[in-house]
């Protein structure tokens, strides 16, 4: 049974502010060949001197809400809400669930356990987040994901001055209006990257 559960990094509001890489996209470059991360771009939720947090945004798992739902014993009439597929969040403990949203909900603003990763973006681990979506009155636009990215203490910017990643701010539109199958190549359009072109470029180098 899927249990969400709070993440075991914990929020360092100070970190925030201090030039670490919280509420930004990570990309992985075109030659990143580990097959947890190639070609993905990732959330960000929490960077900070003791290591980061994040959810893959573009890693779609052969599940679907509605299966979740099942498992946890809620129910919904919004067939579409159940169709909306699962995201494999990261390697790390994928029984984890996360679920990436606007903030507030219809009647219950504020979760067991939430994540503020900008004014615009929340991260909740809590059950009572899914049980409102399964009634309808839960975020506007919400994310599921299960499992997560974790780096250790200096590891994430060691791998970026490795040239392993790009990093830019979010962009909201990437997690909830773009194509899982186009977000990759969206996030390097922030930059002004053409990951196909580099490709190519890579290819006849």
């Amino acid at each position: 049974m899927t249990h969400l559960v709070a993440p075991t990094v914990t929020a360092d509001t100070s970190a925030m502010q201090s030039g670490y890489l919280t509420n930004q996209l990570l990309i992985a470059m075109p030659t990143l060949e580990d097959p947890n991360f190639g070609h993905t771009v990732t959330l960000i939720c929490e960077h900070s001197d003791k290591g980061a947090l994040g959810i893959i945004l573009n890693r779609p798992l052969n599940m679907v809400l509605g299966d979740v739902f099942e498992q946890l014993s809620l129910e919904t009439n919004n067939n579409g809400l159940k169709q909306q597929l699962v995201l494999r969040g990261g390697p790390v403990q994928q029984e984890r669930g996360f679920v990436l949203h606007r903030p507030g909900g219809a009647q219950s603003p504020v979760w067991d356990s939430t994540m503020c990763i900008s004014k615009t973006l929340h991260v909740t681990t809590s059950r009572d987040i899914l049980t409102a979506m399964a009634s309808g009155a839960g975020p506007s636009q919400a994310i599921v994901a299960l499992g997560y990215a974790g780096w250790d203490a200096g590891q994430l910017d060691e791998e970026i001055r490795a040239n392993t990643w790009l990093n830019v701010p979010v962009d909201d539109s990437i997690l909830f209006d773009t194509p899982y199958e186009q977000r990759w190549q969206a996030a390097g359009r922030l930059l002004g990257v053409d990951f196909g072109r580099l490709a190519m470029q890579a290819g006849h180098a």
